[in-house]
């Protein structure tokens, strides 16, 4: 199946292969970002790739970057990878790949949760809270929260799996005040999304974002944000409480996945073609969707 799994770039050092990213180092202080076609589920990277997957994320990335960037500071930059590589690496990077600044990443994600599924719902289910957070008896399966919450979680290796902590544990990693400023800002531009997208006919039931700090301490927004492989996105049309409603995300590969005998390590099932076909075509719909009549 046609699909970029891993890139080989000689023309810049090779710093650093993650999920779904190949990061290579731009001097001492910027850093080209690759988007390959990986997928990485129940935090495994799986085998097979989803085609086309890296140049519709790094596409829809950078559509929320450039609509959302007078909300705080963040890693993009106006340098063309394409002019950093050797004309024969060039296909590599084309479309699927940012130069960004080098910033330190924080050790957290930041997830922002406006519905009650996935991992918040498991919780939800044996606690009534989530990461802490107490809410209110009665609720069910992707009903929309009372109010938006902010619910961090771990930072894993690849093969290891994150996990939900409370606001007080993210403090504790990376300090009350950069904790409160996270958490402030991933909530305002969840927020701004999720009004953008719901006019566009798309929900955005939860959303993870990942921070990095400059020399000066100050906290800018990192790596990709609001894409298929980092949010739930439903089809508002669809949606209705009590069933996790269809999406135009990952969600269907792990689906698939939940239905195999697998204990969520690697190596992961292999694929379908007709799956990672589907996929495809999900995140495709989602680009689609959310940038149609915009520039």
């Amino acid at each position: 199946m046609e699909g970029l799994m891993q890139t080989d770039l000689k023309s810049l050092p090779l710093l650093h292969r993650g999920k779904v990213r190949d990061i290579y180092a731009v001097g001492d202080d910027k850093l080209l970002v690759v988007q390959t076609d990986r997928l990485s589920a129940f935090d495994v990277v799986l085998d097979d790739p989803i085609p086309g997957k890296g140049k519709i994320l790094t596409t829809l990335s950078n559509f929320w970057f450039g609509r959302f960037g007078h909300l705080m500071p963040n890693h993009m930059t106006d340098i063309d990878p394409v002019s950093l590589v050797a004309p024969q690496e060039k296909e590599q990077v084309k479309g699927r790949a940012i130069v960004v600044k080098r910033l330190k990443p924080l050790g957290i994600e930041a997830i922002v949760r406006g519905y009650l599924i996935g991992t918040g719902w498991k919780d939800y289910q044996k606690t009534g809270k989530i990461c802490g957070i107490s809410l209110p008896t009665g609720l069910q399966e992707a009903q929309k929260l009372p109010e938006v919450i902010f619910t961090p979680s771990t930072k894993a290796a690849v093969g290891e799996h994150d996990e939900n902590i409370t606001f007080e544990q993210a403090e504790k990693i990376v300090g009350a005040d950069v904790a409160r400023q996270v958490r402030d800002m991933a909530i305002q531009l969840y927020s701004a999304a999720s009004e953008y997208a719901a006019q566009k006919g798309i929900l955005i039931a939860d959303t993870k974002f990942e921070f990095g700090l400059d020399k000066d301490g100050t906290v800018h927004l990192i790596d990709e944000i609001l894409t298929p492989d980092s949010s739930r996105f439903w089809p508002l049309s669809q949606y209705a409480a009590g069933a996790s409603p269809p999406s135009f995300d990952k969600q269907f590969v792990r689906d698939w996945l939940e239905a195999q005998p697998w204990n969520k390590r690697a190596p992961a099932p292999r694929l379908p073609a007709e799956v990672a076909q589907k996929t495809a075509e999900k995140y495709s719909e989602a680009l689609r969707l959310l940038t149609q009549g915009e520039t």
